[in-house]
């Protein structure tokens, strides 16, 4: 309506603004959670790589497997994402990442500028190339580092499955 691609629906310029911003707000909010997911990921894929000794060698670190997330993620993992109507992973999971590197917490909608919530997704795109030019790293592909992603439910249908077989 702002912008006068749909038609207006009688609300004055300053409650669009409002709402166009509320709605900016909200992505950035999720993709923080999604960052705190994503980075908790990483993190057990460190902890997995310091605990085989043939991997120890490789120098990965975060980054490493950031970018096999954002840059080469296996293909079911591809497909599974397009299933879900998720079309670019790569700017979601970089755009999570980088608000992730920026916030501990998710920041109160006052604490922000309105420019960043405009423009967040440049913000956060710089701010996830920041971060993977914080330390060299080693770029891994998906032909040597595999992994599955789930939805929260299929992912709690499997571990039910594993557990009723172990009764």
């Amino acid at each position: 309506m702002l912008a006068g691609l749909i038609p207006d629906d009688g609300s004055d310029r300053e409650t669009l603004q409002r709402r166009l911003l509320s709605g900016r707000y909200s992505e950035v909010r999720m993709l923080f959670f999604l960052g705190k997911d994503v980075c908790r990921w990483i993190g057990q894929c460190l902890e997995w790589v310091e605990r085989e000794p043939q991997l120890q060698s490789l120098e990965l670190c975060s980054q490493s497997f950031a970018g096999l997330l954002t840059a080469d993620p296996p293909e079911a993992v591809r497909q599974k994402l397009l299933q879900w109507g998720v079309a670019d992973y790569k700017s979601i999971f970089s755009r999570a990442i980088g608000l992730n590197s920026m916030f501990a917490e998710p920041p109160a909608f006052d604490q922000l500028a309105e420019e960043f919530l405009r423009s967040y997704h440049r913000f956060a795109d710089a701010l996830y190339h920041c971060y993977m030019d914080l330390q060299p790293h080693k770029a891994i592909g998906n032909r040597n580092f595999q992994f599955q992603l789930y939805a929260s439910g299929e992912y709690s249908k499997l571990l039910e499955s594993e557990w009723s077989a172990e009764e």
